[in-house]
């Protein structure tokens, strides 16, 4: 492929699942060092994208580049040069730690006295040289996430697929996930990532798509998203039992725009404190008052009309 030439780039990719579509028509472009994220409910197509990135799954219609190749036409070259960490971890729990990793070097046909250095180095990287001799099955979920992680790099990929990378972890695994994957970040590995968690989006993401019923709804860098479809801030109001629909008339003209949730009313506005002092100069007693900054879900709910964990 051509210096400056995107290391995956998808034009009206298409994937259907008989007469249901699960990715429609999307265009896709991921250079070389950035970390590229699909963002996204379940069951908005970034799965069945990442599966069509990775080879396993061929696209329904459109065009697609994987390192400059056809994934149909050259899967085993494109995948001997991909990293994936999978949803699921499927690691072999009767195995140890570094066996995980030796083991599943071989598939690469690499050579031992190589595997061996750098399954050490990997292991130190994600933080588990200590686990080393130690079996999978009692590691905890972290544990074993950082495991799947330095097992899709042992072959020295030239990308990095992570599908959902933390889901199911409780935050401080999470934030230790997402400290190794900075530091591949760091190294200039290129990353594509998915994820229903818009706090990883904004940590991880150089550039993003925003994903709905299979279709793009919007592209950018997470700060630019925020920006363009977003105020600076956002009040969360919460009024207990009382009806949200004889509460949110009374809020007419406060800040720049509203949304009723089920449980409480979002106030858009430049500045959280002056729109909440506007609340209470109408005389609304509200039961809680959260001014906060706008984050990618603000922006999925201004796109969609939902919240990514509908």
């Amino acid at each position: 492929m051509s210096e400056g030439e995107p290391l995956i780039e998808a034009r009206r990719l298409v994937k259907r699942f008989g007469d249901f579509v699960a990715v429609d028509g999307i265009d896709v472009a991921v250079r070389a060092g950035e970390v590229f994220g699909f963002l996204g409910p379940n069951g908005a197509g970034k799965s069945s994208a990442m599966r069509m990135i990775g080879c396993i799954s061929p696209p329904s219609g459109g065009s697609l580049r994987i390192l400059g190749l056809d994934p149909v036409a050259d899967g085993p070259a494109i995948r001997a040069r991909l990293g994936v960490c999978p949803q699921r971890d499927s690691l072999d729990d009767d195995l140890t730690v570094i066996e995980n990793l030796t083991v599943y070097a071989r598939y690469f046909g690499l050579p031992r006295k190589i595997v061996r250095q750098r399954a050490a180095e990997l292991l130190e990287f994600v933080r588990l040289s200590e686990r080393a001799l130690d079996r999978v099955e009692p590691l905890s979920g972290g544990m074993k996430r950082r495991l799947t992680i330095a097992r899709a790099l042992v072959n020295e990929p030239d990308i990095v697929l992570l599908d959902e990378p933390t889901t199911g972890l409780d935050p401080q695994a999470r934030h230790l996930v997402w400290e190794r994957l900075f530091r591949l970040k760091q190294r200039g590995v290129t990353q594509v990532i998915t994820t229903h968690y818009m706090d990883e989006a904004e940590q991880l993401c150089d550039r993003l798509v925003v994903m709905d019923h299979g279709r793009i709804v919007a592209e950018g860098a997470p700060r630019d998203l925020i920006e363009r479809f977003s105020t600076r801030e956002v009040v969360e109001l919460r009024f207990g039992d009382s009806p949200l629909e004889s509460v949110i008339a009374k809020l007419d003209g406060v800040g720049q725009r509203l949304e009723r949730l089920p449980d409480r009313i979002l106030v858009y506005a430049e500045d959280g404190d002056t729109a909440a002092a506007e609340v209470q100069r109408r005389r609304l007693v509200p039961t809680s008052v959260l001014v906060r900054r706008s984050s990618l879900e603000d922006v999925f709910l201004h796109l969609t009309g939902r919240t990514l964990v509908d």
